[in-house]
């Protein structure tokens, strides 16, 4: 296992290339789940996500022969990135494998750096298949995203930062894909404070690191399925695997809504925008057990489009509850659009959207159909507005 000098030595190495990404104490975060939460923001380093640590990190310390081969790395987009920016800086041609659906955003910033990206594969699975592929055809030097110590070592010096910030730190929340992150982390952390907590974070739809733990063995699942394109990986690393048992002391899953929820108190808190495999840790904070601790959440990348951005908000919106929409079947007689807005109007909710549908009801040709959308203070809020409809005999059918 890697000792805590070498975590200190590859610091040094990455200091002349790192962006500072200090501790941003969050009012928001720690209300929701009775901690002391701290972000540490990633999402603003150097290309966008931790992933340049141990990209440049295992680049610089290569011999002189295994840089003139070339590069060859696999990544669903931010590992892509480190490894561009890190041979453009060092002067070594890189190529990049990528899945076929990566968000054009990832696509475009790693061709910035001068590196040939390949898009190959549904999931990373693939395209690192096609990547090794492309290794033994040209002879290239392979730059795994997560399976490599010396990319653990470099990823590991974000725990560095961390304690040396926040010595009583009592948890250290952070996102799984392959592994390699939670690795270092939780490595370095653990030699520097023993009794510190390092607690995983996956999509549920690509629980990898915690279907190899309930079997005790690395295993691939049959898919992965998530938003959470950047951990979407159907099996962890050989080598994170014996880290991640050794050193992390639990797994949490989050859904699909419950990253959305996550991102939007980000952005309407924070104003601060990430991927949504970056806010996982995020995600995962209300279903800690522990309470009145100190807790350091890691928002691993920020490498998102804006037209994801864009839904990302929408669905966040409904998630919290501050979009509600709902039908309502209404007599067919003036006066009772009017009537409904007056209803929501006495609530303080307010009506962005109304379709009034006089055929649809084919069952009363009396009654029509009316659809609302308005926007809400969250469930309470909602709640509050059904039960008032209730009240006057009518009953509304909640849409989202």
């Amino acid at each position: 296992m890697l000792k805590l000098e070498s975590f200190q030595q590859a610091k040094e190495r990455l200091d002349k290339v790192l962006l500072p990404t200090p501790l941003i104490y969050s009012e928001a975060f720690s209300k929701e789940c009775k901690n002391q939460v701290y972000l540490k923001p990633e999402n603003l380093q150097r290309t966008g996500a931790f992933k340049i640590r141990g990209a440049y990190n295992k680049i610089v310390k290569l011999d002189e022969e295994s840089k003139k081969k070339g590069l060859i790395a696999s990544s669903a987009g931010n590992h892509a990135q480190g490894v561009a920016y890190a041979a453009k800086s060092l002067g070594v041609k890189a190529t990049i494998v990528m899945p076929s659906h990566t968000p054009l955003i990832k696509v475009e910033a790693t061709e910035s750096y001068g590196a040939n990206v390949v898009l190959a594969g549904e999931v990373y699975d693939e395209s690192y298949q096609k990547a090794v592929d492309l290794q033994k055809e040209h002879g290239y030097t392979f730059v795994h995203p997560f399976d490599d110590e010396d990319v653990m070592e470099g990823q590991g010096t974000i725990a560095l930062e961390i304690l040396e910030e926040l010595p009583d730190a009592d948890i250290i929340l952070v996102p799984i894909g392959g592994g390699g992150l939670i690795s270092g982390i939780a490595c370095a952390a653990k030699q520097i404070k023993p009794t510190i907590k390092i607690i995983g974070v996956e999509p549920e739809g690509a629980a990898s690191a915690l279907a190899a733990i309930n079997e005790d063995q690395v295993v691939a699942l049959k898919e992965a399925v998530t938003i959470a394109d950047g951990t979407a990986v159907k099996q962890i690393g050989e080598k994170t695997f014996d880290y991640i048992k050794e050193y992390v002391d639990g797994i949490i899953t989050v859904s699909d809504y419950e990253l959305m929820d996550a991102f939007l108190l980000l952005v309407e808190k924070h104003k601060l925008i990430a991927e949504n495999s970056g806010i996982l840790s995020l995600a995962a904070l209300k279903k800690l057990a522990e309470k009145n601790k100190k807790v350091v959440s890691l928002i691993s990348g920020g490498n998102i489009d804006v037209l994801t951005i864009s839904s990302m908000i929408n669905k966040g919106l409904i998630a919290r509850g501050r979009i509600f929409t709902f039908s309502v079947q209404l007599p067919d007689i003036p006066g009772q659009l009017e009537f409904v807005a007056n209803v929501l109007a006495g609530l303080n909710a307010n009506v962005i959207g109304v379709d009034h549908n006089q055929f649809k009801n084919f069952a009363r040709f009396s009654e029509v159909e009316l659809r609302v959308t308005c926007e809400t203070n969250g469930e309470t809020h909602i709640q509050k507005i059904i039960e008032k409809f209730e009240s006057l005999s009518y009953t509304i059918q909640r849409i989202s």
